[in-house]
């Protein structure tokens, strides 16, 4: 880790210390969004009655739910030394904690090489089969099988991250598309394993999972840090939940999910996998293996 470490350590990570910050671990438009993911679970919590109307989870059945939201830019974003050591060292950790992991994409293609190579590599040194949800930018479509090629060896879950074509520079930089049905549906022929679409957060994005009909809908605004329109994950779920749930067999959602009832909120409200990502590197570049497991 360097001196500049852009995480400010927050107690806890509710978007204020780093508004702003991109590159960085903040968000667009002062972090609305990032704000609000946080604040709305506590707000539809309480407001559902909380621990009166929403199911408690034991430790080991958090654990089943969690998986690591899609995480690249070391360097860049976390203030990293190396981005290819940090790949496997942060995977370690939350494997170790029994967390499932997730693989993010981005430019240049190393950034996908090194989360492929670090789960490959754990597979080998703890001998056991590993295996990661691949999140893969929404390139064009030659560009994309490549990666679907690269990735399908430690792929659980290949998606596409649509919500990344809010990235105005990247997707300037690299042609990200806005993808249609048909593509998506092209898309999912190839694949050996569950197709997941992520970023699903308005009704642009709701009218697409209605005609792709994806294996996994996932809810999230990518951290609340692009620019898209005002609002929270969480809200997200409750009202599109139960309009998607009949066009796929999965919802997943991340954004803003900092507590035990927050995980029993989304599990309450529909979502069979939870992500997270700025807690697990708050507490991983802290407090590095300790830091993980004191998180869960």
């Amino acid at each position: 880790m360097t001196d500049e470490f852009h995480c400010h350590g927050c107690s806890v990570c509710l978007g204020k210390g780093c508004t702003g910050q991109l590159p960085g671990m903040g968000g667009v438009n002062n972090n609305e969004n990032f704000l609000l993911n946080c604040s709305a679970w506590t707000k539809l919590y309480n407001d559902e009655g909380g621990a009166f109307k929403v199911p408690h989870l034991s430790k080991d059945e958090i654990i089943s739910l969690l998986r690591l939201a899609p995480v690249t830019g070391a360097e860049e974003n976390i203030g990293w030394e190396d981005e290819e050591s940090f790949y496997y060292d942060f995977f370690n950790a939350v494997d170790t904690a029994g967390v499932k992991l997730s693989v993010g994409d981005g430019t240049p293609d190393t950034k996908l090489f090194y989360g492929i190579k670090a789960v490959k590599e754990l597979s080998k040194d703890k001998v056991k089969d590993i295996k990661a949800a691949v999140f893969l930018k929404p390139y064009p479509d030659e560009n994309l099988v490549n990666r679907i090629a690269w990735s399908q060896e430690v792929a659980s879950h290949i998606g596409i991250d649509i919500d990344a074509y809010n990235i105005v520079t990247m997707r300037n930089k690299v042609s990200l598309e806005k993808k249609s049905a048909f593509q998506i549906e092209e898309i999912m022929k190839r694949l050996d394993v569950p197709f997941v679409l992520k970023g699903v957060f308005t009704r642009e994005d709701i009218e697409l999972v209605k005609e792709s009909k994806p294996d996994v809908v996932y809810f999230s605004n990518h951290g609340g840090r692009v620019d898209t329109r005002k609002g929270s994950t969480a809200l997200t779920l409750k009202e599109a939940g139960p309009v998607v749930k009949d066009y796929c067999k999965e919802i997943w959602v991340d954004g803003g999910i900092r507590k035990k009832e927050d995980i029993e909120l989304a599990r309450y409200y529909g979502a069979s996998q939870i992500l997270l990502a700025r807690p697990f590197i708050k507490n991983f570049c802290y407090n590095g293996f300790a830091g993980i497991e004191e998180l869960i």
